[in-house]
């Protein structure tokens, strides 16, 4: 049965090559949806897959790349989307 959930990302994500990494992160893991920067510095995805998967895109989620500085992870359910692949937005 498949999922989505909505994050959003706080702390020191942008500039730090962390929608890139969530990209690979989530096809890795075989996730759909997309990522994108939000312009007060928080970093949103939606993700889309089996929840075993998607609770382990969310314990990376917290680590993020090495650059990163993760604070805060506010995860939600969401609407069932169908997407074709991840992507960077």
């Amino acid at each position: 049965m498949n999922l989505c959930r909505h994050f959003i990302v706080s702390g020191q994500v942008q500039g730090v090559f962390f929608r890139a990494s969530t990209e690979s992160t989530a096809r890795r893991l075989g996730l759909t949806g997309w990522v994108r920067n939000l312009p007060d510095g928080q970093v949103e995805l939606i993700a889309c897959g089996e929840q075993s998967k998607l609770k382990e895109l969310e314990q990376w989620l917290w680590q993020g790349p090495p650059r990163a500085r993760v604070e805060q992870v506010i995860c939600v359910n969401a609407e069932l989307q169908t997407f074709r692949d991840f992507i960077v937005r």
